[in-house]
């Protein structure tokens, strides 16, 4: 007999996104701040090497995430979706909350920087648990012909994170203004995380584990070496098609949002509340489009509609980018048109990402779902889609042409595109409710 969709699962989703918008929140304020965070830990004598060496430290995050699937993922398959990721979102909030309370590189000189990169470190491992945990949660709480609408909503959660961390840095700056923000208000963004990962950590408590996880303990079908079972067995061929869709649409995802708040700092030179009400109004009115996208993969399938987000993205980011450095002057910002142009670019990450989630769940067994679905999306992402904001603001600062800072970010998911297309399997109609394992419907 197949297992039932639960009753509440409305308020499985809530509860998840809610801590994954937190966890996200957390993640990203180190780049939102990054020009701030380069003067307080880094020897100021070259800016532009300081800055990149913050942008440096907020990509090693990256780089370490899928270590932390790897760790993460084998106690979720072990232990339990619920518990783990309660420990990585408590990790999260720790390695945040105490950036805002180290002295800086005038007080202990070095040492802050090597501190800074060992709290961020903690930061990379606990997200590399978090996503595989929620999206796996989520997943095995919804109907199968809604899945990618549901999960839809969960994939929110990392953009609803960036407008929160841009909106208190906003409030922070407009409340203590500039010179004081500058001089020591920087670090309340980060304690405000607090006080965000207590609330999350509460709403999370209130959960029970997911009914196929129970089933499948009940029937003594847990796996007893995730990392064997995912990585050294026929699993592995659909690991490597995962981290090929997922490196396209992690790099959709950063060039998309991330470099578009780089590209109004550094390329535009447009000051940083200014760049942050443009991305952040446009991150507003394009998040549902997350949801439109997940929903539409309900209907047409995963596949069509995240390949067509690599295939616009790889087409139409280089016009775009231009377009919005013409309506981005200095003194002469044409408000409205910049932040359509980069409601154009998030609605390709909800193209990409909308429906990734639904995807990933549908792709593999529920025994090593956990560790299967976050490595390969932190491969995907953490690798391919965190090395954006340094290889473009790099190529950048080398060059100074917006084409050669675009080359990694129309590069990737053009080849991604062109590979998945071969690789990708249609998931839509895969039940992960019946007692047969996914694979067997591959």
């Amino acid at each position: 007999m197949a297992v039932q969709v639960p009753h509440d699962f409305r308020r499985v989703i809530v509860a998840a996104s809610v801590g994954n918008v937190i966890e996200w929140y957390d993640f990203y304020i180190f780049g939102s701040l990054a020009a701030v965070l380069s003067v307080k830990f880094f020897e100021q004598s070259h800016p532009v090497a300081a800055l990149l060496s913050t942008i440096a430290l907020f990509t090693a995050g990256f780089l370490i995430r899928p270590l932390g699937a790897f760790l993460f993922g084998w106690m979720g398959d072990r232990v339990g979706r619920k518990y783990t990721f309660l420990i990585t979102l408590s990790g999260m909030g720790l390695g945040t909350g105490a950036i805002g309370l180290i002295p800086t590189y005038q007080s202990i000189g070095l040492t802050a920087a090597f501190v800074l990169f060992g709290l961020r470190m903690i930061q990379g491992l606990c997200l590399g648990g978090e996503y595989g945990g929620a999206i796996t949660y989520v997943a095995e709480h919804v109907p199968d012909d809604k899945r990618g609408y549901y999960t839809g909503w969960l994939q929110t959660s990392p953009t609803l994170g960036i407008v929160v961390s841009l909106a208190v840095i906003v409030l922070t700056r407009t409340w203590f203004g500039n010179q004081v923000f500058d001089e020591w208000a920087w670090r309340v963004p980060f304690l405000v995380s607090f006080l965000l990962v207590a609330i999350a950590i509460y709403i999370r408590l209130q959960l029970q584990e997911t009914p196929i996880f129970q089933e499948i303990r009940a029937r003594g079908q847990m796996t007893t070496n995730p990392w064997k079972e995912a990585f050294l067995s026929s699993n592995i061929k659909y690991i490597g098609i995962a981290i090929v869709v997922l490196i396209g649409q992690g790099v959709v995802w950063y060039s998309g949002q991330f470099w578009a708040l780089y590209f109004l700092q550094q390329v535009s030179k447009v000051d940083a509340l200014t760049s942050a009400y443009i991305v952040g109004a446009a991150l507003l009115i394009a998040t549902p489009s997350l949801i439109f996208f997940g929903w539409l993969s309900d209907q047409i399938g995963r596949k069509p509609v995240i390949l067509g987000g690599m295939l616009l993205a790889a087409i139409t980011y280089y016009p775009l980018y231009l377009w919005l450095g013409t309506v981005t002057q200095p003194g002469n910002i044409n408000y409205p048109t910049a932040i359509f142009i980069i409601f154009i670019l998030v609605c390709y990450v909800g193209m990409v990402y909308g429906p990734v989630g639904a995807f990933l769940a549908e792709f593999f067994p529920a025994r090593i779902r956990y560790t299967s679905v976050s490595v390969p999306y932190h491969i995907g992402n953490g690798w391919g889609g965190g090395l954006v904001p340094f290889i473009t603001s790099a190529a950048f600062a080398a060059t100074g042409s917006i084409g050669y800072a675009l080359i990694y970010p129309i590069a990737v998911p053009a080849v991604c595109f062109v590979l998945a297309v071969f690789l990708m399997p249609e998931t839509r109609k895969i039940s992960i409710w019946q007692p047969i394992e996914p694979r067997a419907a591959l």
